[in-house]
């Protein structure tokens, strides 16, 4: 089976639901956007949720992804920049607990988190601080950190780092590996566009997308949109939500509907659809079945709160994807 190794920004998530969305406009937080903020504002941001119950899981969209492959029996591994400190020792203890082989980073700067504000309606908001995983840098993924894997899984939030973008992806390419990357916010696509469609252009074999993000990348339509990225890469996938998804490779296209699910938080449901579409992927399954596994798992998500499931709940999904 091939392997799968994930970079990304590893981040604690901090899981809280409101009562409404008055914080988003009082804070200046677009909803749905995922916003980067310092410390201070973090700070302050944490005192204004106090009267809120708070949830702390290990986090990122790329481990994520990586978790839930690896949960899925596929061997995978996760890259990413943590400080010794009781945030980065608990993103560890937890990655490892998913059966991820772990290539941290130990930075000097503290470990990063990230606030998810969940909305009534599931939307989620995120603020996100990055300490330590704003440090990695391009000299430290190695081609010996990527050797052995036969697909690269990266999340787009890394864009705000080109050097360290490029430099990987010409590895992973020296090393003959797939790549999959996941564009992961919609503002983020917009300030990174024509590096973004550059790097798609030369590296990508797999693209990931929602509504938002496809529209940011090609102004079109979430059908057009699949089309258009196609081009560009292997295999392109656009999720619409409650509306499934789109995938496209060559000439053929699929359309999923999505499962139904009651919507609570829909806090990495990219991420698991990711994982179920390169899980199905990496069994050789074909396109409209890859994509009928990521909208399952997807929507078994977003009606938890966060992005991790209970052994029991994995072993109900694998019962009913080994079908699809």
């Amino acid at each position: 089976m091939k392997k799968v190794i994930g970079i990304g920004n590893a981040l604690v998530d901090v899981l809280v639901r409101m009562d409404d969305d008055s914080i988003l406009s009082a804070d200046h937080l677009p909803k749905g956007s995922m916003q980067l903020i310092d410390l201070n504002f973090a700070r302050e941001l944490d005192k204004t949720l106090a009267k809120y119950p708070k949830k702390f899981v290990s986090g990122g969209s790329a481990a994520n992804t990586i978790s839930g492959l690896s949960m899925l029996g596929v061997p995978s591994a996760f890259v990413g920049k943590i400080c010794e400190d009781e945030y980065g020792r608990k993103y560890e203890e937890d990655l490892q607990s998913y059966g991820v082989v772990s290539r941290m980073i130990q930075g000097d700067s503290m470990s990063g988190f990230c606030t998810a504000l969940i909305s009534p309606d599931g939307e989620r908001t995120m603020a996100t601080f990055l300490g330590a995983a704003a440090q990695l840098s391009a000299h430290e993924i190695t081609e010996e950190v990527l050797k052995g894997y036969d697909i690269l899984h990266i999340e787009g939030y890394l864009l705000q780092n080109y050097d360290l973008i490029l430099n990987t992806l010409q590895k992973a390419k020296k090393l003959n590996m797939e790549v999959s990357l996941d564009l992961a916010s919609y503002n983020v696509v917009e300030q990174h566009i024509d590096f973004l469609k550059q790097i798609v252009s030369d590296y990508v074999d797999i693209i990931f997308a929602n509504e938002d993000e496809a529209h940011a990348y090609t102004s079109l339509s979430p059908e057009q949109s699949v089309e258009k990225m196609a081009q560009n890469s292997k295999i392109a996938v656009v999720k619409v939500g409650a509306k499934g998804s789109y995938a496209q490779c060559g000439d053929e296209r699929v359309q999923v509907d999505a499962y139904d699910a009651q919507r609570i938080d829909t806090t990495g449901a990219g991420d698991l659809y990711a994982s179920g579409f390169l899980y199905g992927y990496v069994q050789n399954k074909d396109l409209l079945t890859c994509a009928k596994i990521g909208s399952y798992i997807s929507s078994k998500l977003v009606e938890i709160v966060g992005t991790k499931f209970s052994d029991e709940q994995w072993a109900d999904i694998k019962k009913v994807i080994s079908v699809l």
